[in-house]
């Protein structure tokens, strides 16, 4: 019988403050419109040089610990996926290793290609399970960012940060993988970068939407044709994109997703054989508002409220999901899409297990957001102006980490 593999649970972590993004909008001179509309935004997080990549992993693990009672015994490795690191050559990984005191006989590394390494971490994790090398034990992923584009830039509304944990292991209770059935899409491009030294990334926006939607093509079709050789999708009244209950993509910024699932539809329509005659009627029939609605819209409250957080992005696009519709999309197929400049994208699949709603309770998200502080633009911009090496003195609230000092480019961190 074949081994089942995939997300047990989850927990998010995200800054303690954020900004409207309609206040943002309006201090920027721009109609809020072009933002909310626009982008998709509702709210941007804002984190203070004591939430850094690190403190947010930490603190998503812990909660995911704490919230699912997971016993660390058996956990065998611990994977973060980052753009954000901290150090060329100390991981992430280790730092949250020792500060959530985890066993010393695990596997521990850090995942890096743009917002592509949480998933990269996740397929290892899910993998090294279903091979049998794991004995047994589970994983923690944990996928950890901070989108910073700086000040009035073009991608200043499209910043964000936080952290999601994932346990991943033979109970899942979240979502059950589809090992060994995806799609994948690589090319050398220079659409996103963040050069060494630089807090800030670089960004070619039209061109990285280009190949966003190129490698998503790529990757879809992929999946698709081994999703027709086990039969789990086909050709018939429904487009085979449209035999999954629901598709999550990643998610820089809300508007996106719509941008996504038109191009997934236009694979599909392209490749029928019987869809509209012409191109034009094919781009028009891709934009299905209604395809949309049903599959994709429900899944991003979180992301709008959040902001990009880059590797957490597609799941933080889950986590949405799953706490807007847990119990009715249980025993349910799903499609998920990664993308990672540079570029990565997979395409792959799960079905929803039978307690996703009993899970995503414990991870309580509504509290997690309640307990954020609105703060002006003014505030914000202070925020943003700190140095990275300078954190605040501000005791950590309890369960969650914080950055203390830097000291001879050794960080100590203090909290949970």
């Amino acid at each position: 019988m074949k081994k089942r593999v995939g997300i047990e649970a989850l927990a998010v972590a995200v800054p303690r403050r954020y900004v409207d993004i309609e206040d943002l909008a309006r201090a920027r001179g721009v109609d809020p419109a072009k933002f909310t509309a626009g982008l998709g935004a509702k709210e941007m997080a804002v984190n203070d040089p004591g939430e850094d990549s690190v403190s947010l992993a930490a603190t998503a693990a812990a909660r995911l610990i704490q919230q699912q009672g997971v016993d660390t015994s058996k956990l065998g490795m611990l994977v973060v996926g980052t753009e954000t690191g901290v150090d060329h050559s100390k991981p992430i990984a280790s730092h949250v290793h020792g500060l959530l005191k985890l066993p010393r006989a695990m596997r521990t590394f850090d995942s890096q290609h743009a917002c592509y390494g949480g998933t990269a971490g996740l397929m290892a994790a899910a993998e090294w399970i279903a091979s049998g090398a794991g004995a047994g034990r589970s994983a923690l992923v944990v996928c950890t960012d901070i989108a910073r584009y700086g000040l009035k830039t073009a991608g200043e509304p499209t910043q964000g940060g936080g952290a999601v944990a994932l346990l991943v292991s033979e109970t899942p209770d979240l979502l059950a993988l589809d090992v060994g059935l995806n799609g994948v899409s690589t090319a050398d491009v220079y659409d996103f970068w963040r050069p060494v030294g630089r807090r800030e990334a670089l960004v070619d926006g039209h061109y990285s939407i280009t190949c966003y939607l190129d490698a998503m093509a790529g990757a879809y079709r992929g999946w698709r044709e081994r999703a027709m050789e086990q039969g789990l999708v086909r050709w018939d009244s429904k487009l085979p994109s449209e035999q999954l209950s629901r598709i999550l993509y990643h998610v820089p910024f809300c508007k996106m997703a719509r941008k996504a699932h038109a191009q997934v539809r236009l694979c599909d329509l392209e490749d029928s054989g019987s869809g509209p005659a012409t191109p034009e009627a094919r781009d028009e029939a891709a934009k299905s508002q209604a395809s949309y609605d049903a599959q994709v819209a429900k899944s991003l409250g979180l992301n709008a409220r959040v902001g990009n957080v880059y590797t957490a992005s597609l799941y933080l696009a889950l986590a949405g999901q799953l706490h807007a519709e847990g119990a009715a999309l249980a025993g349910q197929r799903m499609g998920l899409l990664s993308y990672g400049s540079g570029s990565c994208a997979e395409f792959f699949s799960g079905i929803v297990g039978e307690k996703a709603a009993e899970r995503m309770a414990r991870a309580d998200l509504d509290t997690v957001l309640a307990k954020r502080e609105r703060v002006s633009v003014e505030e914000y911009e202070r925020l943003m102006n700190l140095p990275y090496d300078a954190p605040e003195a501000i005791a950590p609230e309890p369960g969650t980490f914080r950055l203390a000092e830097i000291h001879e480019f050794r960080r100590k961190y203090a909290g949970a």
